[in-house]
């Protein structure tokens, strides 16, 4: 039998104990760096679901809750402290039913509307095109709006666009003066639809395309804003869809959108977020890693008629979808989140820096209290997830320069017929030159002893964080926040080139090499 390791964040900070080890290599390859790791890797998505905007992001000016402008001062905050790159909305579903100038003017003017899609919910309109875009620059992050080509016409869409970006003497440009801005907004990411093949219209991928051609002519840039528009992509499988859109409109696209979950399947129940065992533990691994086979067979239909990679690929919803949490609202996709959680998204960041080359976007689903999320609320209260303190613990890649790496561990099968390495890692060197690895060691019951061969990196010691728990199902709740939570790490030798790492089980840990 394995031996277990219980161990707590405070205990951790001090030191590491280790009961079973095992033993990984790692060869850094400092020297062979070529591809920039995009900061828009790290980007968030918000959609009108449940709680997300209306008690999440967005509480009003008038709220007892403290706020900024109406934003939730405390989840501002934790969203400032992310370096959030991009920020995707309205949707999602959504969006295809979104029509922007319900969203504008006097809030008190502004008609109600049913959000058909997630739960039947009565939503105000009172956060719409002034909040979002208001919001991304004061978080300092660029926004990504997807347009309406489910049930709106192309005229809205277009008319949307010249709003949010015309500063000339134009019709739209003057209604949002009237509203109340003078200077355009900057709007560089706009994708064209959402999940056309499904909620966003149950099209064909030819009928998509040409109506791709026609909404896409209709957007323009305005008064030196350039759009970078994005065509409505596949779900995880279909590669059909996008050997389509290729052939028929990638000449006409700046980028390719594409979704993948982790989710037992779409119909009856998805497992619960909190009660799973090893086994489940493992297939999860195993399903979020197959994501690297999705993106190769993509990139490949892609490459085909793109040669000079000058299309990117958008994985703009991707992450965890368990089912919702006992006695919280049907359709709104609250769900907890666990130690699980946060190896799905290490395991996925390290196999996303792989691809940059022609992945240059990531959208975790979503921001605030829906599936994966960063943060959770709840009247007064917030709390910061595990997947969280992943993104807080990996923004250094964020624009770094993506180091390849040799990866020698062991590995196991499981559930369908998927293999799961018990070590994962990403390596990355920032414009000062200073290089940081991320560790994590999936095995849910023994220590890791990493060997990482560093070549002619001089470096003398390693600084860093752990993030882990006393079991896989731990959490941050209202009650007692601070489960998981990071701690300083220590558990490092370096001598002549050679690393040693001594990597707690069930454990994820960023280092910064000095």
């Amino acid at each position: 039998m394995k031996a277990k390791l219980l161990v707590s964040t405070a205990f951790l900070a001090a030191s590491v104990s280790l009961s079973a080890q095992k033993s990984a290599t790692i060869t850094v390859h400092a020297d062979q760096g070529k591809e920039i790791i995009p900061k828009e890797i790290y980007g968030q998505f918000a959609e009108h679901l449940g709680s997300c905007i209306y008690g999440g992001l967005w509480v009003g000016e008038n709220s007892d809750i403290p706020n900024i402008k109406g934003y939730r001062t405390d989840v501002f905050n934790a969203l400032k402290d992310l370096s959030v790159p991009v920020l995707r909305w309205p949707g999602g579903c959504f969006a295809d039913e979104y029509h922007w100038m319900d969203g504008i003017g006097p809030k008190e003017n502004r008609p109600k509307m049913v959000n058909n899609n997630w739960g039947g919910t009565i939503e105000d309109n009172s956060f719409g095109t002034h909040e979002f875009l208001n919001l991304c620059e004061m978080l300092g992050c660029e926004p990504y709006v997807s347009g309406n080509v489910g049930s709106g016409t192309v005229e809205e869409l277009a008319k949307w666009v010249e709003y949010m970006t015309s500063d000339g003497d134009s019709p739209m440009a003057n209604l949002r003066r009237k509203n109340g801005r003078d200077k355009a907004w900057k709007l560089k990411y706009l994708g064209v639809g959402n999940e056309s093949w499904g909620c966003g219209g149950s099209m064909r991928p030819e009928y998509y395309a040409d109506l791709y051609r026609r909404y896409s002519t209709y957007c323009r840039n305005y008064d030196g804003n350039r759009l970078f528009k994005i065509a409505s992509g596949a779900s995880d499988y279909d590669y059909k869809w996008t050997d389509v859109l290729m052939n028929r409109v990638g000449h006409r696209m700046d980028g390719l959108s594409l979704h993948y979950y982790t989710v037992t399947g779409w119909s009856g129940s998805k497992g619960s977020a909190t009660q799973f065992n090893k086994d489940d533990y493992y297939w999860t691994m195993g399903k979020c890693l197959e994501v690297e086979d999705v993106l190769k067979k993509h990139c490949t239909i892609i490459d085909k008629y793109d040669k000079d990679k000058k299309i990117a690929l958008l994985l703009d919803e991707w992450g965890t979808w368990w089912d919702e949490e006992p006695g919280t609202i049907k359709g709104h996709l609250y769900q907890q989140n666990t130690l699980r959680d946060a190896f799905v998204a290490s395991l996925s960041l390290d196999v996303f820096h792989k691809y940059t080359d022609r992945l240059k976007m990531a959208n975790i689903a979503q921001i605030v209290n829906v599936l994966q999320s960063m943060i959770l609320t709840k009247d007064k209260e917030m709390v910061l997830t595990p997947t969280y303190y992943v993104f807080k613990m990996y923004k250094v890649h964020q624009d770094a320069t993506y180091l390849p790496i040799d990866l020698t561990c062991e590995k196991i099968s499981v559930r369908d017929n998927r293999t799961v390495p018990m070590v994962s890692a990403t390596a990355s060197k920032n414009k000062d030159g200073v290089i940081h690895i991320s560790l994590s060691n999936v095995d849910a019951d023994e220590a890791q002893e990493i060997t990482i061969n560093l070549g002619d990196t001089k470096a003398k010691k390693a600084v860093g964080e752990i993030l882990t728990a006393s079991k896989l199902t731990d959490y941050n709740s209202f009650e007692k926040p601070n489960i998981v939570k990071p701690a300083p790490f220590k558990e490092v030798k370096i001598n002549k080139g050679t690393m040693k790492v001594k990597l707690p089980a069930k454990s994820i840990v960023t280092l910064e090499l000095q």
